[in-house]
């Protein structure tokens, strides 16, 4: 094995035994080294390996394995969503598998599927890159164009085709994107965004808490722009599920001698997963400060994390610290932490992020991972979480070239483990040994070397061909079996070339469209395709069927499914099967059957509701934002004049504290003047004093207020039968009210005190010699010479009648 290669540096490598020029493409040096794929986690199987028709479950692998498939993959690229995945091939094909939902493995069927099945419909377009989202899959082209298919009716725009249809097959995204160049794409939970050739990012889907990042929450049925960025390159981007993260080239914004690729992030700051330093919803891209003096090179996001990795291979997390996903126990997640311990020797090249997990590779080809591990997930054997960095020692032995994360599972691609040297030191038909003059050559059916006498023959459609449509050399074994294969009138599969990579792209340099290499088990060997035209011979047949593909569908049934392929297959031969239903059907020349005009009315009658309950929907969460804004507004008014008040509050108690002490200092002076004057004036300053020593037990010091003489709970002092009254230096303590007669008729209730002095409390009349309106006329008359008689208190004066 060579030395692995940096991701970044354009090529992959081949691995060969002996350089051959006898043939031509022979031996492994003419062709790349096989890509495996190793999966674990909460993966799917077949309920049983025996049966054709078997139910796609799911089941706990702790331990990387290989994954299943009928054919040989020789996978380009893969990723990871939330219940499916999807693959590219060398060759440019798209293979799916996992639970079907809304259409999002683009089969055009409501089955799940254990095991990678070819998406037909993108054989006509050489894909260069795949990625996954939780309801949809996007996939770009190597000519850069752009396709999504999955469940467009419950989430809007998150296909880009300005519908809510869902799409169960891919459909190319045009409008603002015709003339534009795709370069890579990153899928979330509710939107999407890409990169273009000129570095633009272009965002689409569910606008909640800002994550499109275009200054609003406003959804976006088309790709759009974001505008904030228009004069800056975008080098990456992901998507999580409420928030957005990209790496952009500041090169002329900033001086020369500055680091130039900086991390932005925007949408919802919960968990401080945005690495602001606070949980505020970011509505356009916002640079991460706290980390501007680095360089990035790669992000990944998770449902509540963020992760970078710079230039110089060091990892930063922030965000959410449960199941000790940021791989740095001591860390609280606000602000972004470098990641140390068992990666602070290593250089990492590769990082990916599932919900609540982190994959890393390093440039040794070593897997780390940490965060949760319930499914196994970490493929290191059991289900517990890690808060740092754990070697998967099940991979140590693998050259893992690239790794992906779903929601609860992980997946790596690794360079198939050719023979050993010392395995071919023998030719494997004769089993003579190689030497000078004869040379070693690989068989391109079955990868072992044989010598040139027992691989002189080629044929086409090799297993291990990089060019089907090519001869390659053979071992005789395997040109016995190919030649007893095509006897039984095995047909072949023709397919569209395609054009070239971009020339910005050097890191597939190919200028023919390659297929995959079909290496099919024994049960499987007599299985016959159809042919079938490319995309856009599709578009332009019946104008009926075009119409049906625009159908949404807005559950799996199976009666849709039935209708579809009835359909299609009265269609002409020369257009083709769409799906693998319509492909059993069309086997078949029976009666033409007609797709009734009561379906489809019923199937629009069907989307019209459920557009009519979405639009409903919508207003509602519209109207229920502007409440929440309006609410959160009042708030904060409420709020404000509640710290207003409590400004005066504070204000009117110190003023209250200080009359208390001057009132205080009077009573003290009072005092001391009553001790020292005549005993006529005296009786007049003790009832001063009795009205100032009143005053202070009326005014509570705890509360900075005085107190209510109508509260029951704390009776007025001016009252002598109040049980409050106990204060041992009051005069009027413990002394009881007498009635005493003025004149005939008029009786005055007063309290004595100890000194002698009569307080006036309140007068009544005589019913019998006083009405109503003489006792008012003699009160106006005769109240100075009653309040000459007896001393005022703080009462009020009245009168009534007995």
């Amino acid at each position: 094995m060579q030395g692995r290669v940096s991701n970044g540096d354009g090529f992959r490598m081949s691995v060969s035994s002996a350089i051959s020029s006898s043939s031509q493409g022979s031996g492994p040096d003419d062709c790349e080294s096989l890509g495996d794929v190793y999966v674990w986690g909460e993966i799917w199987c077949d309920s049983s390996d025996i049966t054709p028709n078997s139910i796609c479950t799911k089941t706990d692998v702790l331990l990387p394995k290989s994954l299943e498939s009928n054919v040989v993959l020789d996978v380009h690229q893969i990723s990871c969503g939330v219940s499916h995945a999807a693959l590219v091939t060398r060759q440019g094909e798209v293979f799916t598998w996992g639970e079907e939902f809304g259409g999002r493995l683009g089969l055009g069927t409501d089955t799940n599927a254990s095991k990678p099945r070819f998406v037909e419909l993108m054989t006509s377009y050489n894909v260069e890159f795949v990625t996954c989202g939780e309801y949809h899959t996007c996939a770009v082209s190597v000519s850069g164009d752009l396709f999504t298919w999955g469940d467009g009716t419950r989430y809007t725009g998150l296909l880009g085709h300005g519908t809510d249809v869902s799409h169960w097959i891919p459909k190319r995204v045009t409008g603002v994107l015709e003339g534009i160049q795709v370069i890579s794409v990153a899928t979330g939970t509710w939107h999407s965004a890409f990169i273009t050739s000129h570095g633009k990012l272009f965002t689409f889907g569910d606008g909640s808490f800002g994550v499109l990042g275009h200054g609003d929450r406003e959804n976006i049925l088309y790709p759009r722009e974001v505008e904030t960025l228009s004069s800056l390159r975008t080098i990456k981007v992901a998507c999580g599920v409420w928030h957005t993260a990209a790496i952009i080239d500041m090169t002329g914004h900033v001086p020369s001698n500055v680091l130039s690729r900086k991390l932005f992030t925007w949408g919802d700051g919960d968990k401080y997963r945005l690495g602001h330093g606070d949980k505020d919803t970011k509505l356009v891209p916002t640079c991460v400060s706290y980390v501007i003096e680095f360089n990035f090179n790669q992000v990944a996001c998770g449902h509540s994390i963020t992760v970078g990795l710079t230039t110089a291979g060091r990892i930063f997390t922030v965000g959410s610290t449960s199941y000790g996903q940021l791989g740095a126990p001591h860390s609280d997640g606000k602000l972004p932490c470098m990641i140390h311990d068992k990666l602070s020797n290593e250089l990492v090249e590769d990082v990916a992020c599932g919900s609540y997990h982190i994959v890393v590779l390093t440039s040794r080809s070593e897997v780390f991972t940490w965060g949760k591990g319930e499914n196994g997930r970490l493929g290191l054997g059991d289900t517990e979480d890690r808060k740092t960095p754990t070697f998967v020692e099940a991979l140590k032995d693998r050259h893992v070239k690239s790794i992906s994360c779903g929601s609860n599972f992980t997946a790596s691609v690794c360079i198939h483990k050719w023979v050993s040297g010392a395995d071919q030191s023998v030719c494997s038909g004769c089993r003579q040994a190689f030497g000078f003059t004869r040379q070693r050559h690989n068989c391109y059916n079955c990868g072992l070397v044989h010598c040139h006498a027992c691989s002189s023959k080629k044929i086409l459609r090799a297993a291990l061909a990089p060019a089907p449509g090519k001869p390659h050399r053979v071992c005789d074994s395997c040109y016995t079996k190919s030649k007893s294969v095509e006897t039984g009138s095995v047909s072949t599969i023709i397919r569209k070339q395609t054009v070239a990579r971009h020339p910005t792209d050097t890191s597939r340099d190919r200028v023919e469209s390659r297929h995959s290499k079909y290496l099919f088990l024994p049960i499987l060997e007599n299985i016959k395709y159809m042919k079938f035209k490319p995309a856009k011979s599709l578009r332009r047949s019946d104008h009926s069927l075009s119409q049906l593909k625009e159908i949404p569908f807005p559950a799996p049934s199976n009666a849709m499914h039935e209708a579809l392929a009835s359909i299609v297959s009265s269609q002409p031969s020369a257009s083709g099967p769409i799906t693998p239903r319509s492909r059993k059907s069309s086997s078949s020349h029976g009666s033409t059957q007609v797709f009734s005009k009561s379906a489809i009315d019923s199937l629009k009658q069907t989307n019209d509701f459920l557009n009519q309950e979405l639009s409903n929907l919508q207003t509602q969460v519209k109207t229920l934002n502007q409440n929440c804004e309006i609410r959160y507004k009042e708030r904060q008014n409420h709020e404000n004049k509640a710290r207003q008040a409590a400004l005066s509050a504070a204000k009117e108690s110190y003023i209250c504290i200080n009359a208390l002490e001057i009132v205080k200092s009077i009573a003290e002076k009072v005092k001391n003047i009553s001790e020292k004057i005549s005993l006529e004036t005296n009786g007049n300053l003790k009832v001063v004093q009795v009205q100032v020593d009143t005053f202070l037990n009326n005014y509570d010091q705890k509360s900075g207020s005085f107190r209510d003489s109508n509260d029951p709970r704390s009776p007025s002092t001016y009252d002598p039968q109040s049980p409050s009254t106990s204060d041992p230096q009051s005069p009027s303590t413990n002394l009881k009210p007498i009635v005493e007669q003025f004149e005939p008729g008029v009786y005055v209730t007063v309290i004595p005190l100890q000194d002698g002095t009569k307080l006036f409390k309140h007068v009544k009349f005589s019913k019998r010699r006083f009405a109503a309106q003489q006792a008012e006329d003699w009160w106006k008359d005769n109240q100075e010479r009653v309040l000459k008689k007896y001393a005022q208190s703080f009462t009020e004066t009245s009168s009534s009648l007995n």
